[in-house]
């Protein structure tokens, strides 16, 4: 048997096939952004906020691309952080940890409020239910997640049906009331408004990076991450151009104006049901996104206890097939910390929103420079982690003032690296690795995987730099 081939022989545990796959990559990005985001994208940019939709739709495809092509080739819980790691270092890896595990972990009560806050609009409940309905969001896919990934992936594989079922059917039933004079003027705000509405549509697009978390639980990542990811872009994509679409169409000026566009949309053309149709799709989006993330924060807290970034109590479940119910558990403390925060500020979810995007822009920007170190250069994927880079640079710049929850995040995991080095001179024989070394692959390592030839994706990929090891093991 050769080295260039260890990474085939390399087994995982994986249950999940492509089409729960495929759900939770479309769940963990058609999310929440479909009940507010088509409202405040036209009061931004007007009907070009529809060019400001399609331009996120691109620029998202390389950030995706080389999601895939990482998750798929390096199988593991820790995700990004283990990209980084390879290219990086253990430093720069914990980082990355710490910015998704405890940063976008902020985010998770930011999207059981907003569907709670949207029930109660439609229903014209008494808006005090709202943390009661916030917080019961989140026990169906806790439940599930219990259980494994594989009971999440078929609950969200019925969650996603009945999601674009829903979406389909607000399209349909709608278009015919589009009038064409509702996109005069076209640009009422200029170019500068479709900016706007380009970075608001970030927060609908971002989500990418959760199916890295949970590679190894796929029966084949390295053929159905390639051929889920790109199922999900088509289908995010066009979820969204349809519902932007729509929303200018139908509602012209009033779709700006209105903090619930999606419930206006349907009552224009089904009067009565529409409300209970809003509070169905918010129920369902809501509890989608959280099934969707809580594997991925689950693997995630595994791995970090596995590497040692947490305690090591937290490393069970981190193995392929294994459930991380320890940190799932210490997921559930954190969330239902940040819920008590979000309730101590009132339900003000601003401050929330800004701490999750901007530790993903974090995240984001240290797993494309890592990526450009492990794809192989000038190859297709390896451009596409270049102009993903680039991107990720510029949203760095954007979000450079609310970047302090990372730059503390950061400074944990560095303090870290200095306890560890201070117990490595007095206590040289404990020590663990070091946390600089990197596990960088190198050119004449190179393989070109069938299964991304098949999914139509390039041979761009090194090989895995411990694949020997792995082989050995194997046999």
């Amino acid at each position: 048997m050769t080295s260039n081939e260890p990474a085939r022989t390399h087994a995982h545990g994986g249950t999940l096939g492509l089409g729960q796959g495929t759900a939770l990559y479309v769940a963990s990005v058609l999310g929440t952004g479909i009940l507010v985001l088509p409202g405040v994208a036209a009061a931004a940019a007007g009907p070009a906020s529809v060019v400001a939709v399609a331009a996120v739709l691109v620029l998202s495809i390389p950030l995706a691309g080389t999601f895939a092509a990482l998750a798929a080739r390096f199988p593991d819980p820790g995700g990004v952080a283990s990209y980084v790691r390879r290219a990086l270092g253990g430093t720069a890896a914990r980082m990355a940890g710490y910015w998704f595990f405890f940063g976008v972990c902020v985010g998770a009560p930011v999207v059981a409020v907003l569907g709670g806050e949207y029930v109660v609009a439609v229903l014209g409940v008494d808006r005090a239910a709202v943390p009661i309905i916030g917080f019961a969001v989140f026990i169906p896919p806790f439940i599930a997640n219990w259980f494994g990934v594989r009971v999440a992936g078929w609950v969200q594989f019925v969650l996603t049906g009945l999601l674009l079922a829903v979406v389909v059917g607000v399209v349909a039933a709608t278009f015919p009331a589009a009038e064409a004079s509702n996109f005069e003027p076209f640009l009422p705000h200029g170019w500068a408004g479709v900016g706007v509405a380009i970075s608001l549509f970030v927060w609908a697009f971002a989500g990418w990076e959760v199916g890295t978390h949970i590679a190894g639980e796929f029966k084949n990542p390295r053929r159905i991450i390639p051929i889920a990811t790109a199922i999900a872009v088509v289908i995010v994509g066009t979820g969204y151009l349809a519902l932007q679409f729509v929303t200018v169409a139908v509602l012209g000026d009033r779709a700006g104006a209105s903090q619930v566009p999606l419930l206006d949309l349907v009552e224009t053309t089904a009067p009565g049901i529409g409300s209970v149709l809003v509070a169905i799709v918010a129920a369902i989006v809501t509890v989608g996104v959280v099934n969707a993330y809580l594997p991925a924060f689950g693997k995630l807290g595994a791995a970090l206890g596995r590497d040692g970034d947490l305690p090591k109590f937290f490393a069970k479940g981190a193995a392929d097939g294994e459930i991380p119910r320890r940190a799932l558990a210490l997921t559930g403390v954190l969330i239902v910390v940040y819920f008590g925060l979000m309730l101590l500020n009132e339900l003000d979810l601003t401050a929330f929103i800004l701490i999750h995007t901007s530790n993903m822009v974090a995240i984001y920007a240290a797993g494309m420079l890592a990526a450009t170190l492990l794809l192989q250069r000038w190859s297709f994927g390896w451009w596409l982690a270049v102009v993903a880079t680039v991107m990720t640079a510029g949203l760095l710049v954007l979000a450079w003032a609310n970047l302090v929850v990372p730059l503390v995040l950061a400074a944990a995991a560095l303090a870290v690296t200095l306890v560890r080095r201070l117990r490595a001179r007095r206590h040289p024989m404990d020590a663990p690795p070091p946390d600089d070394e990197v596990a960088r692959p190198t050119a004449d390592e190179a393989t070109a995987p069938s299964e991304f030839v098949a999914a139509g994706m390039t041979s761009d990929l090194r090989a895995d730099p411990h694949a020997d090891s792995l082989q050995k093991e194997t046999e």
